[in-house]
This record gives C-alpha cells, sequence and structure tokens, in this order.
C-alpha cells in the first residue's frame, strides 16, 4: 500500500509536474481568500503579496505545462518566485515573533493596502514598503498547527525543492557520478 502512494506520487511528479504545481498553487490562493471572507480575516500587505507569489507560481506552472519551448527558464522563474516567497514569508514570522514593544516600534508602511502602496510609490517602491512590514502584519489571527506566514514557508520550500530537483533532472539526468 505505502509503495503504491510512492509510485503514485512519483508519476505525478514525473509526468504531471507543472499541472500539479499550478492545481496548488492556485488552491493555496483559493484556501486563504476562503478562509478570509469564512473568518472575516484582513490580510495585511505581505499576505497578500504571498497571494501574488502563488499566483506568479501558478502562472508559470501553467505556462510550463502549455508551452515546453521555454521549460529552462520558466522553472528559473519558479525558482526566483519561490525564494522571493520565502523571504517574504520569513519576514512575516520574523514580524509575528517580536514583542509588543518591538512592534510598537515599527513603520506603519503596512497600514495601506499593497494595491495602494503599488499606485502611490510604483511597483518596486510599494514592494519595498510592504516588505518593512508594520504592526498590522506582526498580526496572527489565525492558526491549525502553524500560521498563514509558516504554511506559506512550507510550501515555498517545497516548490524550491521540488522545481530545483526538476531542473536538475532536465538539465544533467537522474544519476550523478
Amino acid at each position: 500500500m505505502f509503495q503504491k502512494i510512492i509510485n503514485m506520487y512519483k508519476n505525478i511528479y514525473i509526468n504531471h509536474f507543472e499541472i500539479a504545481s499550478f492545481l496548488g498553487a492556485s488552491a493555496i490562493i483559493l484556501l486563504a481568500i476562503l478562509l478570509d471572507n469564512i473568518l472575516n480575516l484582513r490580510a495585511c500587505p505581505l499576505c497578500i503579496l504571498t497571494r501574488y507569489i502563488f499566483g506568479v507560481i501558478a502562472v508559470m506552472s501553467l505556462m510550463g505545462f502549455l508551452i515546453k519551448k521555454f521549460y529552462i527558464f520558466n522553472k528559473l522563474l519558479i525558482i526566483f518566485a519561490s525564494v522571493y516567497g520565502i523571504a517574504v514569508s520569513l519576514k512575516l514570522i520574523y514580524l509575528q515573533n517580536l514583542s509588543p514593544e518591538e512592534i510598537a516600534m515599527l513603520p506603519m508602511g503596512c497600514d495601506m493596502p499593497l494595491e495602494t502602496q503599488i499606485e502611490y510609490f510604483g511597483l518596486l517602491g510599494g514592494l519595498a514598503n510592504a516588505f518593512k512590514g508594520g504592526p498590522t502584519c506582526a498580526e496572527e489571527s489565525w492558526r491549525f498547527i502553524f500560521n498563514f506566514a509558516e504554511w506559506g514557508l512550507v510550501f515555498f520550500i517545497i516548490y524550491f525543492l521540488a522545481t530545483l530537483l526538476k531542473l536538475k533532472i532536465s538539465l544533467f539526468g537522474s544519476k550523478t557520478t
């Protein structure tokens, strides 16, 4: 039974990686939006940014499924998006573990919605301002074993490692000597 499950995961990884990656990233975004609406949560700009990064991974995975021509470039984009997602998730985890005194000293850059920050400061300025974080980013409003940021970190690491391994196998083969 256990061997059947492992063989099923190997088959999905080898033959259907891009579509599974697309469906997984899309499901994460959908789950976050549903939980926000069901539990009346208000996502901070860094949380919204992680959703956009999962969206980039989903779009790149779908493009990888549809267009095989840019395979290496596609995998590199997913790897870079995963690294950025890891950085954003680590920043959120850092902010959520600050003491109340440290939280009070944070800049108020996180109070403005991400879309407004990008509109006001431009794309790079808005992303940089959102990445600074703020008191609203330090709030932990939901937890199931881990909170949103910790789950995001887990999934970004999985995407990073799985895509890196897929890229390594395609470039150098499955066996190393």
